[in-house]
């Protein structure tokens, strides 16, 4: 996955500068932003089911391979000179379906490989490494490499990363496999996943809150903080790079701090503690004056989230059932980017009519509250207290 995580890292530079080589307008990229994110959300809970169904290497194998031949047919049309624009559009749109069939299965797999006294310093120690690589080496690689070779030899250097990740998984041997006696349709499958979740009330509730909170979180903070530092703060390219760069240590020294400290007594008051300030840092972003505060809300606020999605991923790979931890973690997901097409839409309407600032500083108070309410509100989510009680056969029968 390092290896892997750097050519994301290279990707996320080399699709941009692409896209702007072939038309130098922000809705290009918009559209090859969709077509990335659509077929996931359309196929994630296909992805869960697949997951659940077959063994997960397998899965995470074909994943590579999609994904592999997509980006290389996008660096040999580049390298060609031959890439057009729905070249591009059609190509990452096969790289996100396959993107949707790995999430939910890489987050069983761990729990296929790892001892369960260790998942949270597993988790731990994918979050140390993601944004090392995708946020600061990754993207520092990339544009080195595009500035000397162009963005068709980086396209080919991620494929290349795909390649060697489905031979890392094919080396690997996992403790458990699906369960092949159950015969049950593909629908049915997921309707039992909605049920399960249902069924719980710290799972429904979280699920839920999380969902709100990022539509008032995503568009404001992708696209008006941007702009906040372009023409508020004067800080230029360089200024928002440091800002994001801050936010990969803030992600770094939550994930090493967390992995030391283990799984807390009360994960999920952690977990909403963690994502409200997330949330509220909208407020920050929307107060700020200099760059360097912005790069400490930065550090602040992907750290938070950071740990956040630590503890909230150890929960469900400790409390759901192997045989459907891929449905759950693909309903997650869905969730997760289901109202970003939205989020995304509604910001720069509201943010014409009530300015850039106010509109930051509103969806962060009501994200905050949203979270924060939910918890001290409903019963459930309060009560959960660990989550080995759930998953064990005693507190079953009890």
């Amino acid at each position: 996955m390092t290896v892997s995580f750097l050519g994301d890292g290279l990707y996320t530079v080399a699709i941009a500068w692409q896209v702007y080589s072939i038309s130098n307008a922000p809705t290009a990229l918009a559209l090859v932003g969709v077509a990335w994110t659509a077929p996931q959300v359309l196929l994630l809970l296909i992805g869960g089911v697949v997951s659940d169904r077959f063994e997960r290497r397998v899965v995470l194998m074909l994943s590579d391979a999609i994904r592999g031949s997509a980006i290389a047919v996008l660096g040999i049309l580049s390298v060609t000179g031959t890439l057009e624009l729905w070249h591009a559009i059609v190509l990452v749109a096969v790289y996100g379906a396959g993107g949707a069939i790995f999430a939910p299965a890489f987050t069983g797999i761990v729990r296929d490989v790892v001892p369960r006294d260790l998942l949270l310093e597993a988790n731990s120690l994918d979050s140390f490494v993601r944004p090392l690589c995708v946020r600061i080496i990754g993207p520092a690689i990339g544009g080195a490499l595009i500035g000397l070779a162009g963005a068709g030899a980086a396209f080919l250097v991620d494929a290349g990363t795909f390649a060697f990740s489905a031979a890392a998984f094919l080396l690997m041997r996992t403790r458990s496999l699906p369960d092949r006696s159950v015969k049950a349709s593909a629908r049915r499958e997921a309707l039992e996943a909605v049920s399960y979740v249902r069924s719980r009330t710290w799972l429904w509730a979280t699920l839920g809150a999380v969902t709100v909170s990022l539509l008032f979180f995503l568009g404001p903070v992708y696209v008006l903080m941007p702009y906040v530092v372009k023409n508020s703060l004067d800080g230029g390219a360089e200024g928002l790079g440091l800002i994001f760069a801050a936010g990969g240590v803030g992600a770094i020294a939550a994930a090493l701090l967390r992995g030391q400290l283990g799984l807390p007594r009360r994960p999920l008051a952690v977990v909403y503690v963690a994502w409200t300030a997330t949330a509220f840092s909208l407020v920050g972003y929307a107060l700020v004056n200099a760059v360097w505060q912005a790069m400490i809300v930065s550090f602040f606020s992907v750290g938070c989230l950071t740990t956040g999605g630590i503890v909230w991923t150890t929960v469900l790979q400790r409390a759901v059932p192997a045989r459907m931890i891929g449905r759950i973690s693909s309903l997650d997901w869905v969730l997760t980017l289901g109202l970003a097409p939205l989020s995304y839409a509604l910001t720069g309407p509201i943010a014409d009519a009530f300015g850039a600032r106010s509109t930051l500083l509103w969806c962060g108070v009501v994200g905050g509250v949203v979270l924060a309410l939910v918890y001290l509100v409903v019963p459930g989510v309060r009560t959960v207290a660990t989550v080995e009680e759930e998953a064990s056969p005693t507190a079953a029968a009890a």
